[in-house]
């Protein structure tokens, strides 16, 4: 069955079987943690604050990421690279983290995960790496070392129109496809043929002719009373972006063409093969495999993106219905799930619970501390956007003293109002306590409507759809393309 999974790509590809996999698509967003968050904006086009911090600062070398980087090296070795390409990253490694450290710190990010894509991929498989100028010479020199120099296809220029602003340089109108296959002259591939051109068409209607197209040793004879598939496609793909009028525009700002996915599935797989989106996002892939008669697998890091984008194109413009058609997994739909969420990842835990009461997972640390999230909102004749604290208790042990301390939050932060998530239900002699103590915090009048300042929902309350008491936003999604922020 056709599968969506909520997590990070990479967990989720190191349980798949070696060499299951036909195809790959990725356009992978720059900081999968926090991008995602930045496509929110109230009624009011307004940015989140925390967001505004956030790409100022979407790459950088914390703990965790430097032990990925000591990792790698090894990590080359057990899949098979050439003892060379470990040398070169190793030193390549040193020089960029004196020179550039957002650099590393992402191309360590796509190389484990690069790696395992190399190893499910079947031996006829392709991948597809979808970026931009800013980074695509790096990330070429990556795939080379992961992939082999020699299983290198294509450097595909996707060209597409835009309304230009003004600028002191060219207008950015392409993006980069790095195409590789597995190995070497074995990688399934079907030409695409583009539509001739109406002059072309008017030329030569009703006749049999032979054309010879420049560059072309062969002659195409396949010209016969317009019955001609046309002209085969080359490197340079001009197709439409999604403009603000489109039926398929979702609003997802990094949102590609369905136009642009079909031709890469027909071009790289057959029916009934297994294409995979390991930043499935929107789910454009899954749609143009769906259409193709593809099996698909999209993985997303965003439960905004797999339960709610993904998911309503799934059912609405797919007509796929969960369970039947496809399944999600890894989205906790019980208290048992949470908690074996909890006890496997904590910090994915903490995020989905963030996420699932429509908050943010946060970078800013709050005046009292670190915080798990906020729920943004709006008030009248704010010029900003206000929020909601977020704090998630997931363990079995939930004491006052965890009330005092996000208290304490509220009073120092900018926050408004104040939530905790806890696991489960409090005993009620505990709830009546904790309710008490909420209650001295006070309430927020917003155009007459009163909100407590403190409020708490355990995940049982959340899976049946409970939300904590703010003032409404409406939610809108931004347009255009994020760049990678690698200069500091």
């Amino acid at each position: 069955m056709n599968k969506l999974y909520y997590g990070d790509c990479l967990t989720i590809m190191q349980g798949m079987v070696v060499n299951s996999i036909d195809l790959i698509y990725l356009d992978p967003p720059f900081n999968s943690n926090r991008a995602y968050n930045a496509i929110y904006k109230d009624e009011t086009g307004r940015p989140l604050p925390d967001q505004i911090e956030a790409f100022c600062d979407l790459w950088i070398l914390d703990e965790e990421r430097e032990r990925a980087i000591r990792d790698i090296p090894e990590l080359m070795l057990d899949n098979g690279l050439d003892h060379n390409v470990v040398k070169f990253w190793e030193v390549w490694m040193d020089a960029l983290r004196n020179t550039n450290p957002k650099l590393l710190a992402y191309l360590s990010y796509m190389v484990e995960r690069l790696i395992w894509m190399k190893g499910i991929l079947k031996p006829t498989g392709s991948i597809y790496l979808h970026c931009d100028p800013t980074a695509s010479h790096y990330i070429k020199v990556m795939m080379d070392g992961v992939f082999g120099e020699q299983n290198f296809r294509n450097e595909i220029v996707w060209s597409y129109r835009r309304w230009p602003a003004k600028q002191k340089n060219f207008q950015k109108m392409h993006d980069i496809i790095l195409f590789y296959s597995k190995k070497k002259q074995e990688n399934t591939f079907n030409v695409i043929y583009e539509a001739l051109s109406a002059g072309t068409l008017k030329r030569w209607k009703g006749k049999k002719s032979k054309v010879s197209f420049e560059g072309e040793k062969r002659l195409v004879t396949q010209m016969t009373n317009l019955d001609s598939q046309g002209r085969p496609a080359d490197d340079v793909w001009s197709i439409p972006v999604i403009n603000s009028q489109a039926k398929e525009r979702l609003g997802y700002p990094t949102q590609k063409p369905l136009a642009l996915l079909e031709r890469i599935i027909e071009a790289s797989s057959n029916e009934g093969d297994v294409v995979l989106d390991p930043f499935c996002g929107c789910a454009t892939t899954i749609e143009a495999a769906h259409k193709l008669r593809r099996n698909w697998i999209g993985i997303d890091i965003a439960i905004h993106a797999t339960k709610r984008v993904a998911a309503i194109r799934l059912n609405e413009r797919c007509g796929l219905v969960e369970g039947q058609d496809y399944e999600i997994s890894g989205i906790p739909r019980t208290l048992e799930g949470a908690i074996d969420l909890w006890e496997r990842d904590r910090y994915h835990f903490q995020k989905w619970a963030v996420e699932e009461v429509e908050g943010f997972v946060t970078t800013r640390r709050s005046a009292d501390g670190g915080i798990d999230g906020r729920l943004y909102f709006s008030v009248p004749n704010a010029r900003d956007l206000k929020s909601m604290v977020l704090e998630v208790k997931g363990g079995s042990q939930v004491s006052i003293k965890d009330l005092r301390a996000l208290r304490g939050v509220l009073e120092k932060d900018d926050a408004l109002l104040a939530g905790l998530i806890i696991m489960k239900p409090l005993g009620a002699t505990q709830a009546r306590n904790f309710h008490q103590f909420m209650a001295q915090a006070g309430d927020l009048n917003v155009g007459g409507t009163l909100y407590p300042r403190m409020q708490m929902l355990s995940i049982p309350e959340i899976l049946e759809g409970k939300r904590f008491q703010t003032p409404a936003v409406k939610a809108r999604r931004s347009s255009g393309q994020q760049r990678i922020p690698f200069q500091s």
